[in-house]
């Protein structure tokens, strides 16, 4: 193949990064030493180095984290090295946010102004650094340092939150929240991190607890601590039921996607299942990046090997020997956790060649770290994300239970659904059942954020009403009344407070339209701009359309410019509020994926039910 290389060539540390990664080349096809006697005989690579593609993602973050950016040099000796094409690498490369194709210094801060962190004060925090360190993606502190804006960090119940990316040798990624300015000045000129806040846990240690039973009570380092916990209980009965049976359990426990979708579980595992024999993939989708939810960062941060656990069961279940996790790379500490806990794992036989020692029950799970795109929350975006491709969503169908990663069947779940798979398999369907309600089987984690006295990740069982939630939370601050909750995320409803006794269920929310979602709940009192936050949520669908499809890249476009001229008063409201809808009804229809299609739902909800933008409430 001829790669169409430039004449740029990679630095001695671009190179070491690379290799570190991929390994050393093999020959001067992969872009080592040539030897004129082997080389000049036979050309090494090819479709065999293609077949490594899936590393590309690894190897741009193996070069970010060395170096800070990626290079036109890096991008050839990459080509070299997997027989990709520069300009596909090039198109990877460009297409997430956290890599840049441009020099930049080594360290970056990102300071997340999205809606929660926009209501707490994320405005101040950025108007002290403009002022003191200049404008967003200048250099300062003499070129050591820059900052950047952000979307969501999933730090929303410590908010506001940052970012800080560091590259060079021994330097490491890290979260501050809540963050100070005294904070971010440090992060800039100093290059320290302050120790990191607790959890917010309001339920630490309540027995009723099933699926945070442990958070905050476990050392989530220690295997030995998690096994004298319970742990590794439901795979050793999931390896004595077998893998029909286990798959049984998980439907007639009526287990529902707790990633916004809410696709019967069971359901899927048996589609993968009964697929022609041959390699099948299972792939935890950690990818969290909706606006207000943090609920699978708290797992993954303090429950590692419970997702690590659940993930086996579920490669068992369905008769995959590979399982794969894929993290946000924003969540640089559950990425540290999780690569612990997995290691641990494989020490102690929980993954590998004969997991618990049961022969012919083989399984391994590869981690991955995302790049900052909200897409790939989208199932087929992460598939092609791990691939090694621009995480763009693949038409459907043919869906991924039988076209899925590497083009084989594949189960992909969500973190909270496939912990929810421990108390199923542990205790029962029976038991599972007999919890929350008829169409909500089970319980549920609810991320509570923004104007309540205390903010955290919440348990429920299902059928519990918003009202009382919002009561367990502490509700709002005093003096303050409460205005509006925004119920699901940016890709939700906002909800009045006369719908607060709406049970919280899929069914319940969908009679006053509404969703779960991805359990994001946050409220919002009389002090906050909503048509600002509302303007900020058209804005990050706007920037985090992967572009793939005209009514979604268009649309999102046109919506923000939309509300923006209402919000200035240049426009004729009616002829607006037409645009709007059509605007809605549009990306609804057509776009490819969620993301257009759930584009306009919290806008719609702003303007019917809050009256906002000159709408009718």
């Amino acid at each position: 193949m001829d790669l169409h290389l430039t004449d740029a060539t990679a630095t001695a540390d671009e190179r070491a990064a690379i290799d570190a990664c991929l390994g050393a080349p093999e020959s001067g096809w992969e872009g080592g030493a040539r030897d004129q006697a082997r080389d000049g005989r036979f050309a090494l690579g090819g479709r065999a180095a293609r077949a490594r593609r899936h590393l590309l993602l690894p190897a741009l973050h193996a070069l970010r984290d060395r170096v800070g950016w990626v290079s036109e040099g890096a991008v050839n000796y990459l080509a070299l090295r997997l027989t990709v094409p520069p300009a596909e690498i090039f198109g990877v490369a460009s297409f997430y946010a956290l890599f840049d194709t441009k020099p930049v210094p080594p360290t970056v801060v990102h300071v997340c102004d999205d809606i929660a962190c926009m209501n707490a004060g994320a405005g101040e925090r950025i108007a002290a650094l403009e002022r003191t360190h200049g404008l967003e993606g200048q250099p300062c502190a003499k070129g050591r340092a820059t900052w950047k804006r952000s979307p969501c960090l999933g730090l929303c119940e410590r908010a506001p939150a940052a970012l800080v990316q560091r590259a060079g040798e021994g330097r490491a990624d890290s979260t501050i929240a809540p963050v100070t300015d005294a904070q971010l000045t440090e992060a800039i000129e100093r290059d320290t991190t302050p120790p990191r806040a607790a959890e917010a846990l309001p339920q630490r240690g309540e027995p009723d607890l099933r699926l945070l039973r442990r958070v905050g009570v476990v050392d989530p380092a220690s295997l030995a601590d998690y096994r004298r916990r319970g742990g590794y209980v439901a795979l050793a009965r999931a390896l004595e039921l077998g893998c029909e049976r286990v798959i049984r359990e998980v439907s007639e426990a009526e287990l529902k996607g707790r990633g916004g979708a809410a696709f019967p579980t069971g359901r899927k595992w048996a589609a993968v299942a009964a697929t022609p024999e041959g390699p099948r993939h299972v792939v935890c989708n950690a990818d969290e990046s909706e606006p207000g939810t943090f609920k699978d960062r708290v797992l993954l941060e303090e429950d590692p090997f419970a997702v690590i656990e659940a993930l086996t069961i579920a490669g068992f279940a369905v008769n995959a020997e590979q399982g794969w996790i894929y993290v946000r790379a924003e969540y640089p500490e559950a990425h540290e956790t999780l690569a612990h806990a997995i290691a641990e794992a494989r020490r102690a036989g929980l993954l590998g060649d004969a997991v618990m020692e049961h022969r012919g029950v083989r399984f391994d799970i590869e981690l991955r770290r995302g790049a900052g795109a909200y897409i790939c929350g989208e199932e087929t975006a992460l598939l092609e994300s791990i691939e090694g491709y621009r995480g763009e969503p693949r038409n459907k169908p043919p869906f991924p239970v039988t076209h899925g990663l590497f083009g084989r069947p594949t189960a992909v779940n969500n973190v909270e659904t496939l912990v929810n798979v421990l108390e199923i398999v542990a205790g029962g369907a029976l038991a599972y059942a007999g919890l929350g309600v008829a169409d909500s089987r089970g319980h549920k984690l609810f991320c509570v954020s923004g104007a309540v006295q205390r903010p955290g990740l919440y348990e429920l069982p299902f059928g519990a009403t918003l009202r009382a939630l919002l009561e367990r939370a502490g509700g709002t601050r005093p003096g303050r009344t409460l205005r509006a909750v925004l119920l699901g995320g940016a890709a939700g409803s906002f909800v009045t407070p006369d719908q607060l006794d709406v049970p919280l269920t899929f069914d319940g929310t969908r009679s006053i339209a509404a969703s779960l979602g991805s359990g994001v709940v946050m409220a919002f009192d009389d002090t906050a701009d909503l048509e600002a936050i509302v303007r900020r949520i058209a804005r990050f669908f706007r920037d985090e359309s992967c572009g793939q499809c005209v009514p979604c890249r268009v649309g999102t476009v046109r919506q923000e410019e939309s509300l923006h001229r209402l919000a200035c008063g240049r426009a004729d409201r009616d002829a607006e509020l037409v645009l709007l809808d059509e605007l809605d009804r549009a990306m609804r229809d057509a776009s490819i994926c969620g993301l257009g299609q759930t584009a306009a739902i919290a806008v719609r909800s702003a303007v019917e039910k809050l009256g906002l933008f000159g709408g009718d409430a």
